[in-house]
């Protein structure tokens, strides 16, 4: 398969572009240090990127970003960090993208567990996260041909253990290979409208 991995260099990106690229070809956009460039938050950006690239059979996203601070600290400014990027960017990878797609091809998008489980400092992100849940179940019913829409949804990875642990008390730290799983699954299984959580 060609693969297009949006946000392949990040934590959780660079060991999915890893792990895909040892049976397809991996294809990585990104706003830096990328075969090709694209910023999520503009969708003319996204456009051009599908233009760029041609033929695609899966479509990967582990990009967007969302605030986090305290619920009274946040300005309306601040949610919208979060709903341009990580929300509305993954949301216009379908919209766009499905016109470029392969027939038979595939979304795959990232969300976490904030969507279900949030802790304190987490509101804009829980918010975004949720809504993409409820975009992917949504339009796995209307997407024309044979495309499916998954997302994977991990839980606290340990690459990023150290560095986040203070946010999650008492949460245990989601190996990545099984963070990976979740991708494959989507990717190369044939479920669609899912959610995929990889929590512990």
């Amino acid at each position: 398969m060609k693969i297009l991995l949006v946000g392949g260099n990040g934590t959780i990106g660079k060991k999915v572009a890893a792990h895909l690229n040892e049976k397809h070809e991996v294809v990585i956009a990104g706003r830096k240090n990328a075969d090709v460039h694209v910023d999520i938050k503009d969708k003319e950006s996204i456009l051009r990127m599908f233009e760029q690239v041609p033929l695609i059979d899966a479509v990967v996203c582990t990009a967007g970003e969302a605030k986090w601070d305290n619920f009274n600290d946040l300005t309306e400014e601040d949610f919208y960090i979060g709903i341009r990027s990580k929300m509305m960017g993954q949301v216009n990878l379908v919209r766009i993208g499905k016109d470029f797609i392969n027939s038979g091809g595939s979304f795959t998008l990232t969300t976490g567990i904030l969507g279900e489980d949030p802790v304190a400092r987490t509101t804009s992100a829980a918010l975004v996260n949720g809504a993409l849940h409820s975009f992917v179940k949504a339009v796995s019913l209307e997407i024309d041909n044979d495309i499916r829409v998954n997302a994977v949804a991990p839980g606290l990875v340990e690459d990023a253990y150290e560095k986040y642990k203070n946010f999650f008390p008492g949460f245990n730290a989601v190996p990545m290979k099984k963070v990976i799983n979740g991708y494959v699954r989507s990717v190369e299984g044939r479920i669609h409208g899912q959610v995929i959580r990889v929590y512990e």
